[in-house]
This record gives C-alpha cells, structure tokens and sequence, in this order.
C-alpha cells in the first residue's frame, strides 16, 4: 500500500496544484515512486493520455514532475464547463455526457465507486500518493457528499495539509474561518499548514504565523514565497491569460474566449525570444498582430456568438484580408469555416454561419474524438512556407467531424493514430493566409513553432536566422527541478514525512 498525503486549499488558486507538483518532484528525488491523484477536477485543459482516455492537463503536469507517465486513473472525474450552469462529465476518460449542477450535484456520490477503482489501482503501482483537493473544503453546502475534499481524505484515509494564498489578502481569516468550519473528525486530519506567495521580510510574518497555531492548533510547516516557476497553469486563473500590451518583434494575438480551452498549446511560441504572445479580449487590445490564433473552446458556437457581438470576428475579417496570419486550433479551426450544424444539441443547437475563412462545413457529434496522432506539414505555397513537410505530434478532443470542400488544400498528412483503426489521411485546412486543423499541442515540437516565427519574420522582412527556440522537454524538467529546490527551502520537508508516515 502507498503513503499518501493530501493538499487542500482555502480557495481556489491558492496554489494546491503547485504545491502537489513540488512534492511530487521532491519525492521522486528522494528515491520513491511517486503519483499525484485527483479525484475530481473541473478544468477546459485537457489531455489525452496513450490509452486514449481523457484528463486534466493539472495532473498531466504534476505527474511530469513526478517523472512518469499520465494515466486517467489519476483524474478520474473531469468536468469541463460548457456554460455558467453545466458540464460534460467525463467518467474513467471517456464522455458520459452533459449536466447541470444541479443534476451533477445529486448522483456526484454514485462516482465514489470509479473513484475509489482508480485510488486503488494507484495505490498498488506506488509508494506515495499525492492528492489534490479542489477549491475550499470548507464550503459548508457541499460538505455532505463531498468526494473532493475531505470526503476524499476519509476515503483515503489521508492526512492534510491545508495552503493558503496570502497575496490576495486575508490569509489568516481564511485559514482559520476554514478550519473552524470543518468537523471535529476532519480537523483531526488536517496536520500542517502551508502559507503561499509571500512577499516581504519573513521576521514581520513570524508573529502570525504563531498567532494562527495557537488559533488552530495546527503548525505551520512553511512559508513559500511568491515565484516565477514556470509550469503549466491551470484553466483561466492562469496569470498567461492577461492582457500584455508589449509588442515584440513578432506580434501573436491569441483570442481570449469565454470557454477557451487548452491554451496551453500556445506556451512554445511565447517562450521564443522577440515573440510577444497577448490574450485579448476585445477589438481594442487586438492592435495590428502578425498573427493572430483563435483557440480550443469548450463551446465552438457560443464563443463564435460572443466574437460576433463584441467585433471581434469583424476585426479578424479584416486582419486577414490584409495578409495577417490567421490560425485556427479545434474549435477556432471549427469557427473558420463555412458552417456549424448541431443537429443533436451538443452545443448551442441549430446551425451557425462560420467566419468563412476556410472551405470547411462542421457537423457537432454525439460521439467524441480522443486520439493521440503525429505526421507532417503538407506542402504550403503560402505564407508559412517553412512549415511544409516539418513532423508534428500532438492529440485530438473534439465532438466535431470537419469536411473539406472538393477543391480544399489540407494542412496536415497523418500517419500514425494511437489506439484507433482509422487509417493514415489528410487533416486540416490551408487557403493562403488561414490555416487550421485539430491538433493540440501543434506548436510543441521546436521545429514547428521556430518555422512559425521564422516565416512571419521573413514576411515582415526581418532577419532573425538564428531564432533561439529550445528543447521544452528539457526545459520543464529544469523548472520542476526549481520547484523543487524552493520547497525544500521552505518547507518543513522533516516534518512533511512525519505526516506522510502518521507519526503525528
């Protein structure tokens, strides 16, 4: 049987993801086989493991970090919001289907079995488990069939370790309101506490770090300080998701959807020296990019309305008219075309007029596609000409199925599908300027995201031939490896074991 330590939060974006990662880097340092588990995550980051199953991209992260391979049973349940007030349920990886949060609320303790399967299995493969909670344990409506939080620690029989966010204010109000609202047996399980995103002088902190044990009576275990780690974020609290006004050399304006999903696969470009990637929201913070990326959406229909209304889609228009580059992934490839048809109500119902920027036809799907591909870049007369043939590697997750319109040019040559029958064919779209295909992580592999960068430069008439692109793979490693050194400076990591083994 594994050890097991559980991370819960006073709120969301207190960092629980952040710390679980850590632990799992510093574990697997020391020796161990180590797995981060969460049993229920609400996230529009997605990824789709080797098995073809689908899961939050936070424990895809937290399990690079722990130096192995994502597996669903680590994320188990996964709800990915398609409006204010429901979700498509995805159960063991695979699509149950949509519901409110009112009809999810109701059945949510009947996933207990599926979770506790997917614990278990884990439970058996390694010596540690990490597991994350999700938002506050204590929010006193949803404690009765909590299967997140403490519900989980009990099932698990877990200790906790309870992170605050002390730069948005109030950390010690929260720490303390949260474990006053937990029950008697619950505040048993709660061993430490770890304050988050300090700035400043620790000597001036020290008086309330005692002031909140003797409250509690729960120790401190560390103060970590706000830092500049550079890991995957989690959905839309992602600081990537503000507004930059700096323009670089190259400019790429990626579209801010409401439901945008898996932006992530925009990470390669900004990382590239005298590239600035925005996210924008509105015809005003658009500007005069050199490219602009509309991406993955949860909701193709509803995030096209929203572009539609606020000007956006006009100013895209008239963007690609003037030759700017415009590129579409999954759901923005979906918005490009001609037509949307939603015979089955998956998303918005009816049919939708496209942007009309690439000869394609949309019809949304009851089933959904879940697949890991890789292949290379048709031959492109066009703008991004230094693509053509470049190999590329990525995944699919989209209920859509996209046809070309007989005179269409296609993107993409696939030629290897992971666990599915359907044989090597094209993919994608191209005309001219426009470009779009299904493929998340598109931009991953150097090679592809340095022939971007270097034909937008070549047609804006810069010399950039040596563009300093790197080895993400390499990169990530040396930023958990960061993370790590941080939280074993900060972090009472004698006292962490001592918790992990039960020994207080």
């Amino acid at each position: 049987m594994a050890k097991v330590i559980m991370i819960q939060g006073t709120t969301s974006n207190a960092g629980k993801s952040f710390v679980t990662a850590g632990l799992c880097r510093v574990f697997k340092q020391d020796g161990y086989k180590v797995t981060p588990f969460k049993s229920q995550n609400m996230a529009l980051n997605s990824y789709i493991t080797k098995n073809g199953f689908e899961m939050g991209r936070a424990q895809v992260m937290q399990a690079e970090a722990a130096g192995i391979e994502p597996t669903v049973e680590m994320n188990p349940i996964l709800l990915k919001p398609t409006n204010d007030m429901g979700s498509q349920v995805i159960v063991n990886g695979e699509v149950l289907g949509n519901m409110s949060a009112k009809e999810y609320f109701k059945c949510k303790t009947k996933f207990k079995d599926d979770i506790m399967k997917a614990y278990n299995k884990l439970d058996k493969e390694y010596d540690i488990i990490v597991i994350e909670g999700a938002g506050s344990p204590a929010e006193i409506n949803l404690k009765e069939n909590d299967i997140v939080n403490m519900g989980m620690a009990k099932m698990a029989d877990s200790p906790v370790i309870i992170v605050a966010d002390i730069d948005r204010g109030g950390v010690f109000a929260s720490l303390a309101g949260t474990v006053m609202l937990l029950d008697e047996d619950e505040k048993d399980r709660v061993k430490g506490m770890i304050i988050n995103k300090f700035r400043g002088d620790i000597k001036i902190l020290e008086p309330g770090l005692k002031m909140i044990e003797n409250i509690t009576n729960k120790p401190v275990v560390g103060v970590l300080p706000y830092t500049h780690v550079d890991i995957d974020d989690e959905d839309s609290l992602s600081d990537r998701l503000n507004a930059k006004s700096t323009v670089d050399m190259i400019d790429i304006a990626v579209i801010r959807l409401p439901r945008i999903a898996n932006f992530t696969d925009l990470n390669p470009l900004e990382y590239i020296p005298g590239v600035s990637l925005r996210y924008i929201k509105s015809v005003r913070e658009l500007g005069n990019p050199d490219m602009i990326i509309i991406p993955g959406t949860k909701n193709t229909m509803e995030d096209l309305l929203w572009m539609r209304e606020n000007g956006l889609e006009a100013s895209i228009l008239k963007c690609a008219a003037k030759d700017t580059v415009i590129w579409g992934i999954c759901g923005g490839y979906q918005m490009l075309g001609e037509m949307l048809f939603d015979p089955y109500n998956v998303e918005h119902g009816g049919e939708l007029k496209g942007m009309g920027l690439l000869p394609t036809k949309t019809v949304f799907e009851n089933q959904k596609t879940r697949t890991r591909v890789s292949g290379k870049f048709e031959n492109i007369s066009s703008n991004l000409t230094a693509l053509s043939n470049i190999p590329f590697e990525g995944y699919e997750i989209h209920m859509g199925k996209t046809t070309l319109a007989d005179n269409a040019k296609s993107l993409l040559s696939i030629d290897k599908i992971l666990n599915s029958s359907e044989n090597s064919h094209l993919d994608g779209a191209v005309k001219e300027n426009v470009f779009g295909s299904y493929i998340h992580g598109i931009f991953d592999r150097e090679e592809v995201s340095k022939a971007v960068v270097e034909s937008l430069c070549k047609k804006k008439g810069i010399e950039y031939d040596n563009i300093k692109t790197f080895d993400i793979v390499s990169y990530k490693e040396s930023q958990y490896d960061l993370l790590a050194d941080m939280v074993r400076k900060n972090l009472d990591m004698n006292q962490i074991y001592k918790i992990l083994n039960k020994e207080i």
